[in-house]
């Protein structure tokens, strides 16, 4: 399989060694007391306030989205492994991030770095429409039948390069990326709509910082918002 420029189809044949079976629509009322424990004990004791960010943290399962061998865990606040060496987001990095990018309900949105694809479910609670891509195409293949398997059929996977973003489907009212570059990949720049906000990690293995970049009506402006620890990303068009 091509890892660039290849949209997924929705449901394989099969679920990958070790994963557990497809968590089902069934799963949204599974787990519900301890997502309710989440929220409040680690997302709004922590400062996250938009109503939209904590209902879609309250519904979407995040158990469904990580290996059965650490499914227990799927609500403790802290990063898991996915496999290939990628983790999931701790929950109260994916509720801040969302919560930075001020989505409307007809907001369009990319993600880069699909992983799990729980990032990309929480943002198709609240957003229209949602693009994601992810390098790695096993990863890609995995989330794309995790998310059908949940109904969330406005998720759109891509397996490919994600420095690239997707420009065919631009603009974007908003951009979030989930692993960390060494530099703001200037095509996500370019596939922001005016008024856009991409929230991205930038940095190396030591310090990362998390930043926000909105295109108002003067260009670009940029902000530090706090230090974060992401993965590395990776891909073909790393351009300086």
């Amino acid at each position: 399989m091509s890892a660039v420029g290849v949209v997924l189809a929705l449901l394989l044949s099969s679920g990958h060694p070790g994963s557990g079976a497809l968590p089902g629509k069934a799963a949204f009322a599974e787990r519900a007391d301890e997502r309710e424990r989440m929220v409040v004990g680690q997302i709004e004791a922590r400062g996250v306030r938009d109503p939209a960010v904590l209902a879609a943290l309250r519904r979407v399962p995040r158990h469904g989205f990580v290996p059965e061998d650490v499914r227990p865990r799927a609500y403790q606040d802290r990063a898991l492994p996915i496999g290939h060496g990628q983790t999931i987001s701790q929950p109260f990095i994916v509720a801040s991030m969302t919560e930075q990018l001020q989505l409307s309900r007809r907001a369009r949105v990319l993600e880069v770095g699909t992983g799990s694809g729980y990032q990309a479910a929480v943002l198709a609670e609240i957003a229209a429409e949602v693009y994601t891509i992810e390098i790695v195409a096993p990863l890609a293949e995995r989330a794309t039948e995790t998310l059908a398997s949940l109904g969330y059929g406005r998720v759109h996977v891509r397996s490919g390069d994600g420095y690239r973003g997707w420009p065919e489907a631009a603009p974007f009212d908003a951009i979030v990326v989930t692993a960390v570059p060494d530099h703001v990949p200037q095509a996500l720049v370019e596939q922001l709509a005016p008024g856009g906000r991409l929230v991205i990690p930038v940095g190396g293995r030591g310090a990362q910082d998390l930043r926000l970049l909105v295109r108002e009506a003067e260009g670009i402006r940029e902000e530090i918002l706090y230090g974060v620890l992401f993965v590395p990303m990776t891909g073909e068009a790393q351009e300086r």
